[in-house]
């Protein structure tokens, strides 16, 4: 006699939560700058106000809270005959995509110029942003990044044109970084049931 025994089903679904973390849409950013069409796209160059700047791609680099912190370089582009300025962006974003803090720092012929750092939750005039929307805080934050590099950079005795205009553009730059953060829904990850076969013969 022979006894097939062909069972085991083991029927059940298990859904596990799957976080895909923040980042930073390269292609969007570069598209809000014009383009990476620099040297093997590694910058876009652009115009405001008559002057001429270059933003590098970020460095991206994960904290350990599941956040970003990403650094841009820009540089304003002062011609063949004189020394470029340059800037960094540094941002600092929590796993949800929102600004925890950020800062500028901008050398002018070879003189370092620090932002001070300024917070996610509040403005650098002591307005607290607790109740306004990611966007508002977002505004708010570049309104008083550019107020502080522009008060410190009117110290400076040489102010030509394309350096008043640098805060501005160190702005737009950061109002795009944020425009160009993604946080995926989260989505479950179905596991297929397992099958199990078993054949027995007497």
């Amino acid at each position: 006699m022979k006894l097939s025994f062909i069972a085991v089903l083991i029927s059940w679904v298990i859904t596990l939560p799957t976080l895909a973390g923040v980042t930073v849409d390269i292609k969007k950013l570069g598209k809000s700058l014009g383009g990476w069409d620099g040297r093997k796209a590694k910058y876009a160059q652009y115009e405001m106000a008559d002057n001429h700047y270059r933003t590098f791609k970020p460095t991206i680099t994960p904290t350990p809270e599941g956040g970003l912190f990403v650094s841009i370089r820009i540089d304003h582009l002062r011609g063949l005959l004189a020394s470029d300025d340059h800037a960094v962006l540094e941002t600092t974003f929590d796993k949800a995509g929102k600004v925890v803090s950020t800062r500028s720092i901008i050398n002018v012929q070879g003189r370092k110029i620090t932002s001070d750092l300024i917070a996610g939750g509040v403005r650098g005039a002591g307005r607290a942003t607790s109740g306004a929307s990611p966007a508002e805080v977002v505004v708010s934050l570049g309104s008083d990044l550019v107020a502080n590099l522009t008060e410190k950079l009117s110290r400076e005795t040489n102010v030509e044109p394309g350096r008043v205009v640098f805060p501005s553009v160190v702005q737009h730059n950061f109002n795009f970084l944020y425009q160009a953060i993604t946080v995926p829904e989260e989505k479950p990850e179905v596991v297929v049931p397992y099958r199990a076969e078993r054949a027995d013969k007497h």
